[in-house]
């Protein structure tokens, strides 16, 4: 399933997005902060009333995040210490969309640096705007089918991660008890357990 993709054959229908509203003037926009990582913005906006705001947005590339399956079923966490919040937890293979590559590429490199494994074959989740209020940044979701390891794992030098196989019993287990902190981690779950478990 990709971006704006409504329905697929097999899956009862949902119902229409709601219609849109007019989009928003863009009065001016300046550039704040900028590196190969993340960007910011800052926008000036026409209202429809009269007056302006001020609209701050995050520029952050495109993502790739998999689901990965192995032969008997299982399924492939990563535990990753973040930085941010001094903490590891468990999380999805993910990371950002390189340069000439397509999501599903990325997702296979992603499932290869961050977990050694390469899959059969991979197949859409429905994607999602991790961050909607502040960035247009889009995450593309796969399941990797019949994932097997032919690798070590080749992370960053900043990354610590190291992998573990839940059944999908345990699976439901971490996300029922909020376990599965990461946004990442826990919608493309929930897209996998109604779609494929």
């Amino acid at each position: 399933m990709t971006r704006g993709r409504s329905s697929e054959s097999g899956l009862r229908r949902a119902p229409e997005d709601p219609p849109p509203f007019p989009p928003l003037r863009t009065c001016s926009s300046e550039r704040i902060y900028s590196s190969p990582w993340v960007g910011l913005r800052r926008d000036l906006l026409e209202l429809p009333g009269g007056g302006s705001q001020e609209h701050h947005v995050v520029e952050i590339p495109d993502a790739a995040v998999v689901v990965p399956q192995l032969a008997d079923g299982r399924v492939l966490l990563i535990g990753q210490y973040r930085y941010v919040h001094q903490r590891t937890h468990w999380e999805l293979p993910a990371g950002r969309i390189a340069a000439g590559e397509t999501p599903a590429q990325a997702a296979a490199r992603e499932l290869l640096e961050e977990t050694g494994h390469a899959a059969e074959r991979l197949e859409d989740l429905p994607g999602f705007y991790p961050t909607n209020g502040i960035s247009a940044h889009f995450a593309h979701s796969f399941v990797a089918l019949g994932c097997a390891r032919i690798a070590e794992q080749t992370l960053e030098p900043a990354e610590r991660i190291l992998c573990r196989a839940f059944t999908r019993t345990e699976i439901e287990a971490l996300l029922d008890t909020g376990r599965v902190l990461d946004a990442f981690a826990a919608l493309p779950l929930l897209y996998y357990l109604r779609h494929y478990a």
